[in-house]
């Protein structure tokens, strides 16, 4: 096969790929997102086919992935009959056996590139999924390369496998790399310094560039790929070292633990529990921060009910005592209202400073969120400002540049992923000194992932469940046995019976038409800005609802539908149903909340704006429709609001997923297990990290390309010991120009958005 050639004068990494390999090339590459040579040679293969792996046709079974070299019988082309279109029938044989190939196009004319390479007689190598059609094997537009030099098969390299498209099949992918390689590779800079290149034993990068992208065995290909690797891990994690050391030159007012008698104190008399040991334990590692002259930056997460609002409350009481303030960000208003009425509760008296029958070192919990009256809102910002309040609860209102603080020492944020890095600033930027800054997850991530993407943060984890929790269980119920469903139903009036609460979850609000799933979400989105989440589509007792043309899946389960389903089932005759979700008016969403809380309302069917922060000790039941359509650390939130007291919880995913799909097993895998950090690792294994990592949030793809958080665990921390050791020697890096030039063009957009927790 004819290669691409290369016009003499280009060069450079920024290099258009239009201008280099011609408009028809650029633009297919264009799909994988590719636009420049740099861009191209960044493009590392997914995996490699040695020639001992090329597969005999005997031995193919369908839904295999295979590579066989194999010799063209007949090609022919025609005209389809049953729909528009054109097919290429290709039969070829590796001397033993034939198989079938398929090319479709809209037309003949598409399919004559196809046609002039696979001529009878044409030896070529293929490569795809095996399917089954009228009995035969066959695979469906295979990516090919034809093999010219046939003697010198049994000594070809390794073949290469890229990322593709169907505009650009990895054989073209290849091609368009082995015309830019020769002449452009050896002008790569060097982002990882000899010294740890050596200590390392690492390629150079030019070398681990040309090897990985032709490699003469797999085993060059893979330390050639562990080369890039950690040249990636080192860049992330010199940004990192970086920012820990530019934070240790930031100042701030130190708020160390009070002797004697204090807030603090007189809330840990005033507890109906003991705290556990994980939780005294990371109290101290937070206390030792607040009392340093420069900013703590802390990542406190735990799984679902752990404790980490009463740890939050006592770093915040810490600081009141030692005369600042403290903010408590919440992405929600339901999740704002929530932490206000649990502080409250919690600290009694203590939250009634100025009041008549308030403790003499009380403070005020002050609540500030975008739906209060006038009258409600002057007075918070009085008492922010004032000082008069120690502890301000509230969601994006807080932002504003009208609420001002008479000292701010403390900023704690809640679901920290669900601000954007400018937002989560505002607050730290408001007075001369940086107060310290805890940011809170109830999503576990493993260790690795902490250490790649909040590794300028000190991380605290809360291990253990307070003591009471009665614990929840769980099972995947099969939308399509009616037997089953109904179970549910008759278990949800069982415990409405003895005074308890039921969650119902849906994924959409309504159902009336086929394309509201974007406008649901966007409502939902919305509200959780100033109150709500996702929502759902539906039909009667879990069964699927019919499609709604050919080849169209089912509708999803929608809270409308599903509260008049509800409504009319026998089973649930005389409960009280309400509905919660993202399109209701904020003041709605709170009287839909009290309701349920003090049990006006004993079924509550809502979108996932209850996925975290809703604390109803009486709600034990949770039913979670078209439950295949969440992520596991959003079924694993959601199930995380029953059993919050003593009261055990059930949790119930009903799904039309097929048994023994993924979506099942994924389901089975999390209704047997409440560790979270074991479904975090479930979770890293089904999405990309670049998901995990946040970078979803920003509209972008992974940002990673080789470096894979939990298998590279070993060698992030050896990067991450060497970029310590760079940035210590040398700050601003300045020893090291292309170290510095590459974390410069790596954290530009996405990457930023989930590294910048400073």
């Amino acid at each position: 096969m004819s290669e691409l050639a290369v016009p003499a004068d280009a060069s450079g990494l920024d290099a258009p790929l239009e201008r280099v390999l011609g408009k028809p090339t650029a633009k297919g590459l264009a799909t994988l997102g590719l636009t420049t040579v740099g861009d191209l040679l960044r493009h590392y293969p997914r995996r490699y086919v040695e020639p001992g792996e090329r597969t005999s046709i005997a031995d193919l079974e369908v839904g295999a992935h295979v590579t066989v070299v194999a010799q063209v019988e007949r090609a022919t082309v025609r005209t389809m009959r049953a729909r528009s279109g054109a097919i290429l029938s290709v039969v070829v044989t590796d001397g033993s056996r034939s198989l079938d190939l398929s090319f479709f196009a809209r037309h003949a004319g598409a399919l004559r590139p196809h046609e002039s390479r696979l001529v009878p007689g044409r030896l070529a190598q293929f490569s795809g999924t095996v399917s089954e059609y009228r009995g035969a094997l066959q695979l469906t537009h295979p990516d090919y390369e034809v093999i010219e030099d046939a003697e010198g098969l049994g000594e070809m390299p390794p073949t290469p496998i890229y990322p593709a498209t169907a505009q650009m099949p990895s054989w073209k992918t290849a091609r368009a790399v082995r015309a830019v390689l020769p002449a452009l590779v050896d002008g790569l800079p060097e982002p990882v310094p000899f010294e740890v290149r050596a200590r390392r034993g690492l390629m150079s990068l030019p070398d681990a560039i040309r090897t990985v992208h032709a490699p003469a065995t797999v085993a060059d290909a893979y330390r050639a790929r562990r080369t890039l690797r950690f040249e990636e891990a080192l860049v992330l994690q010199t940004e990192l070292a970086r920012r820990r050391h530019a934070a240790l030159a930031l100042s701030a007012v130190p708020r160390p633990r009070a002797e004697g008698p204090s807030l603090l104190a007189d809330l840990d008399a005033r507890l109906p529990f003991d705290l556990t040991a994980g939780q005294v334990e990371v109290g101290d590692e937070i206390a030792a921060d607040l009392g340093r002259a420069h900013p703590m930056q802390r990542l406190l997460q735990g799984d679902v009910g752990s404790g980490k609002t009463l740890v939050a409350l006592r770093a915040m009481l810490q600081v009141v005592d030692a005369g600042g303030q403290a903010v408590l960000l919440a992405p929600t208003e339901v999740l704002a209202q929530q932490h206000h009425r649990t502080l409250t509760a919690l600290l009694g008296p203590l939250a009634e400073g100025g009041l008549l029958g308030g403790d003499e070192r009380a403070t005020r919990v002050a609540l500030l969120t975008g739906s209060l009256g006038a009258a409600a809102t002057r007075e918070a910002l009085l008492d922010a400002a004032s000082g008069r309040a120690g502890i301000v609860v509230g969601t994006h209102a807080l932002l504003s540049e009208r609420v001002q603080f008479a000292d701010l020492g403390l900023v704690v944020v809640d679901e920290q992923h669900r601000f954007g890095v400018e937002q989560r600033d505002t607050l730290r930027t408001r007075g001369d000194d940086v107060p310290h800054m805890l940011v809170m997850t109830a999503t576990p991530i493993p260790r690795t992932v902490a250490m790649t993407v909040f590794g300028d943060l000190e991380v605290s984890t809360l291990t253990e469940v307070p003591q009471g929790r009665a614990g929840i269980t769980s099972h995947v119920v099969w939308a399509d046995r009616p037997a089953w469903v109904q179970r549910v139903w008759q278990v949800a009036r069982e415990h409405v019976d003895r005074g308890e609460r039921v969650f119902v979850v849906c994924p959409r609000i309504t159902g009336d038409d086929a394309t509201s799933d974007g406008a649901d979400l966007l409502d939902d989105l919305a509200a959780q800005l100033g109150g709500g989440t996702s929502s759902g589509a539906s039909s009667p007792d879990g069964v699927a609802a019919g499609s709604t043309g050919a080849g169209t899946p089912p509708a999803r389960r929608a809270v409308e539908d599903v509260v008049r389903e509800l409504e009319g089932m026998p089973v649930l005759g005389g409960a009280a149903i309400g509905t919660l979700h993202g399109r209701m008016p904020s003041d709605e969403r709170d009287r839909a909340m009290a309701a349920f809380l003090e049990g006006r309302t004993q079924v509550l069917v809502a979108t996932t704006v209850i996925e975290v922060g809703v604390d109803v000790p009486l709600a034990t039941v949770m039913v979670i429709l078209d439950a295949d359509v969440f992520g596991i650390s959003q079924l694993h939130q959601l199930r995380g609001r029953v059993g919050r007291g003593t009261l055990p919880g059930t949790c119930f995913f009903v799904t039309r997923a097929e048994e023994g799909s993924d979506a099942a097993q994924r389901l089975t895998h999390l209704a047997g297990t409440t560790d979270g950090f074991e479904l975090a690792l479930l979770d890293l294994s089904v999405r990309r990290e670049g998901d995990v990592l946040g970078a979803s949030q920003s509209g972008g793809a992974s940002s990673l390309r080789l470096l894979r958080v939990v298998k590279d665990a070993d060698l992030i921390a050896e990067a991450r010991e060497e970029a310590t050791d760079l940035v210590a020697a040398d700050p601003t890096l300045a020893a090291f120009p292309a170290l510095a030039a590459a974390v410069e063009a790596r954290l530009r957009g996405v990457e930023t958005a989930f590294l910048d927790r400073g």
